[in-house]
C-alpha cells in the first residue's frame, strides 16, 4: 500500500533583513506590489494548495502581516508563528506546527522565485528515498581559502552552493532540532547531519536567488515585472 503524502513547509522570516535598505526588513517590503513574502509563500500554495504552509517572522511585525494581507487581499492559507533569537530558533518554533508524518520543506522567506520543478523535486526525493535533501548549483566563481601565511585558491568544482527548500522526514528533523544551539549550524542540513540523517544533493535552479541588498530588491522588481508579461491576460 503506497502511503499517503502529506507535506508542509516552514517559510523562515524571522530576522530583520536590514541590508535591503528601507524603512521595513525585506521581507516585508514590496515587489510587484506586493510584499516580497507573499511571493514566495504563493509559490508553495501553486505547487500544491494542500501544503501546510507555517510562516515564521518576528512577533513585533504581526500587525504589520495582517494589515498587508488585508490590504492585498492575500488569501493563500497559512499559520504564523514568532521568530526566535536566531534561524535555528526560528525554525525550530515553526517546527512545532508541523506533524511527525509529514515531509517538511525549511525554505527561506527572501527566494521567492523557487520553482514548482525545484519544490517537487525536493519533496518527492525526500518522501521516496527517506532522507534529507537540498537543492544546490554549482560555484561559477574563482574562489580562495584564507591560510595562515596569504590564501589559496580552490578548486570549485569541488563546492556546491546551497539553496533552499531543504526537504526532510518531519519527525527525524524535529528530532535533531531538539538540541542546544550551536553557530556551526548555519542551515538545516547542518543541524540534520550531526544527529545522523543522510543528505542527499539534487539540482537547483540558478534563478532561485535569496534577496539581501537593495540591488537585489531592485534586479527582483525587474525579474517579476517580466514575467508577469509573459502571463496570458
Amino acid at each position: 500500500m503506497i502511503p499517503e503524502r502529506r507535506y508542509s513547509v516552514v517559510v523562515v522570516a524571522g530576522g530583520q533583513g536590514l541590508r535591503a535598505g528601507g524603512t521595513l526588513p525585506k521581507q516585508f517590503q514590496r515587489i510587484a506590489g506586493e510584499p516580497m513574502l507573499m511571493h514566495t509563500l504563493r509559490a508553495f500554495y501553486a505547487y500544491d494548495y494542500r501544503m501546510r504552509i507555517v510562516l515564521v517572522i518576528p512577533e513585533g511585525y504581526c500587525p504589520l502581516w495582517k494589515r498587508l494581507c488585508d490590504e492585498c487581499r492575500f488569501a493563500v492559507p497559512h499559520t504564523v508563528v514568532h521568530g526566535g533569537e536566531t534561524r535555528f530558533h526560528s525554525v525550530r518554533n515553526g517546527l512545532q506546527e508541523v506533524s511527525d508524518v509529514e515531509t517538511v520543506g525549511i525554505h527561506d522567506g527572501a527566494r521567492p522565485f523557487v520553482t514548482s520543478s525545484l519544490i517537487g523535486r525536493c519533496f518527492d526525493t525526500s518522501f521516496e528515498q527517506g532522507v534529507g535533501v537540498i537543492p544546490v548549483v554549482d560555484e561559477v566563481n574563482t574562489v580562495r581559502v584564507l591560510t595562515e601565511t596569504g590564501s589559496r585558491m580552490v578548486d570549485r568544482t569541488r563546492l556546491k552552493i546551497v539553496q533552499t527548500p531543504q526537504v526532510f522526514p518531519a519527525t527525524a528533523l524535529k528530532r535533531a532540532y531538539d538540541v542546544e544551539y550551536d553557530p556551526a549550524f548555519t542551515d538545516d542540513a547542518s543541524v540534520a547531519e550531526q544527529s545522523g540523517i543522510t543528505v542527499r544533493l539534487v539540482e537547483g535552479e540558478e534563478a532561485n536567488v535569496k534577496i539581501t541588498t537593495a540591488f537585489d530588491l531592485a534586479v527582483a522588481e525587474y525579474r517579476l515585472a517580466a514575467l508577469q508579461k509573459k502571463v496570458p491576460r
